[in-house]
């Protein structure tokens, strides 16, 4: 079952972009909600409030390497194939977006939105849910 309306739900609420994605799967990646909001508070508003690369997109990453990673310390030996998954996610969101900016997605520069908040943030979670195999 998808989970992509419940990412509009946390959105309305109050969550930054990269909150809503990320959070929706939080259980399925093994955190609590609480510590990813916490995590992924910084993500918002195109990263630090910069305008640059998607919230949306970010928390999709960050559930990559939640979902992937083997959390190794002392010999990190799942960076390569936690990329490649983050990787799959930028380049399908880049295609249904037509780009990873905040500032290109919202049309701040040009007046064209390219892709609206709401639909940044719902295709993040389609993608994750596909790339990632999250399933409720």
């Amino acid at each position: 079952m998808t989970r992509v309306k419940e990412t509009i739900e946390r959105h309305d609420k109050g969550y930054n972009c990269a909150q809503s994605v990320a959070c929706t799967y939080a259980d399925l990646v093994g955190l609590d909600e609480a510590t990813m909001f916490k995590a992924t508070e910084g993500l918002g508003k195109g990263m630090g409030g910069t305008l640059a690369t998607c919230g949306a997109l970010s928390g999709a990453c960050v559930l990559a390497g939640m979902k992937r990673s083997t959390g190794n310390l002392e010999t990190p030996d799942s960076k390569l194939e936690t990329y490649k998954l983050a990787e799959e996610i930028v380049n399908k969101f880049q295609e249904q977006c037509h780009s990873l900016v905040c500032r290109e997605l919202k049309g701040l520069d040009t007046g064209k939105v390219l892709t609206p908040c709401p639909d940044c943030i719902m295709n993040a979670a389609r993608i994750a849910e596909e790339v990632l195999d999250l399933k409720a």
